[in-house]
């Protein structure tokens, strides 16, 4: 699979050059010759730290960039599996959207025969879930002023780019019933 050296890890090379005073391309060529394609995950990042004093967010973003254009990464992957999220802004406001994920009876009117296990909530701001499928569900919400908010749900530990597809898609569906739910 072939992919332009414009954009891996969904940012693109004038950014990375913004933050770290490299492009793409620069960066491929400068970690290939520090033997990287051999390296763990952890061990680029460390480099990147360490000797071109990279920030260890923009550490993670390039390594994961890098091990995406070396074919060692897919898109969504993770070290435990694969992840996704959706993001959908409703008129409703946060406390609402909690309660409609939190509240069993609010959350079978949008997200029928789901049995799930609320792990920890912390009110009006984010849910921890384990799925049926023992993966893992994390549910941010933002408020957007007093009537408006943002809910983001995470999927991770999905086992393959194909489910974690079919993930994306299910909550793009969810969300939006959640939206008609919520706005009724």
């Amino acid at each position: 699979m072939k992919r332009s050296t414009a954009n891996y890890s969904g940012i693109s090379s004038a950014a990375v050059r913004k933050a770290t005073s490299k492009t793409w391309a620069q960066w491929l060529v400068l970690l290939d010759q520090a033997g990287a394609k051999k390296l763990p995950h952890q061990d680029i990042a460390r480099l990147l730290h360490r000797k071109h004093r990279v920030s260890d967010w923009w550490c993670q973003m390039v390594t994961v960039g890098y091990e995406q254009a070396r074919g060692r990464r897919v898109k969504h992957q993770k070290v435990d599996g694969f992840e996704v999220s959706v993001s959908k802004t409703m008129v409703a406001p946060v406390d609402r959207a909690y309660a409609a994920w939190k509240e069993a009876g609010q959350r079978e009117q949008w997200l029928p025969r789901t049995p799930l296990t609320i792990r920890k909530a912390t009110p009006h701001k984010s849910i921890r879930i384990l799925w049926p499928d023992a993966t893992r569900l994390s549910v941010n919400f933002w408020p957007k002023g007093p009537l408006k908010c943002s809910v983001v749900p995470q999927h991770g530990q999905l086992p393959t780019p194909e489910a974690a597809e079919a993930m994306k898609a299910y909550w793009a569906d969810k969300l939006e019933a959640l939206r008609a739910f919520l706005e009724k």
